[in-house]
């Protein structure tokens, strides 16, 4: 019987190192997480790993930019959908503050780890907030050109709505998104700052 060569080991990708990346942050955390823990959970040598990312900070900012986007990408359906503005709107609001409440609370050692990344990844976190502006932007510019807003400035109220809520957003109030009252905090300011928009 002839004897079978083995399974030949998967390409060594950017994608899969980013995995691997995760996971040595998750046990380590990022003070102790090194590119050679890296390597070795992925079985090959470090060098291979910079051969994708070229120095250790940027394979940490290539981490934060895929935590930061899965989450860009999960709001991004609710912007570009079809439908009430104000609906929309309050959507996204919605289901940016549930995608952060989850993170921070089913994975809190990766949520600390991602929050001492992100300090670190200045462009990552700028590019990342750019864009969630930038979705808001584009459901407030609907709702103006149908009259259910009545901005002059779109882009200055995204803005101004993306500020405001930043306390059911920003990793640093996570500690406060299991009180009792956040759920009816967070409610009241939607509907304030939906009135505001609509407001003539």
């Amino acid at each position: 019987m002839a004897a079978t060569s083995p399974t030949p080991a998967p390409a060594l990708t950017a994608e899969r190192i980013l995995e691997a990346t995760e996971e040595v942050l998750r046990r380590h955390g990022p003070a102790k997480a090194t590119v050679v823990d890296v390597a070795r959970a992925l079985g090959v040598s470090h060098g291979s790993v910079y051969r994708h990312f070229r120095t250790k900070a940027a394979l940490r900012e290539a981490v934060t930019k895929r935590w930061l986007d899965r989450t860009s990408e999960l709001l991004s359906g609710i912007a570009a959908g079809a439908g009430d503005p104000e609906a929309r709107l309050r959507d996204w609001l919605r289901a940016l503050f549930d995608a952060k409440r989850r993170k921070a609370g089913a994975d809190p050692e990766l949520f600390a780890t991602y929050m001492v990344l992100a300090d670190e990844s200045g462009p990552a976190v700028s590019g990342h907030i750019a864009d969630l502006i930038g979705q808001l932007t584009g459901i407030i510019r609907d709702g103006a050109g149908t009259g259910v807003f009545t901005v002059p400035d779109p882009a200055a109220a995204a803005r101004s709505v993306f500020h405001a809520t930043g306390r059911f957003h920003d990793p640093g109030y996570a500690r406060e998104w299991e009180r009792p009252e956040a759920e009816a905090d967070f409610g009241a300011l939607v509907e304030l700052l939906l009135r505001g928009l609509s407001s003539r």
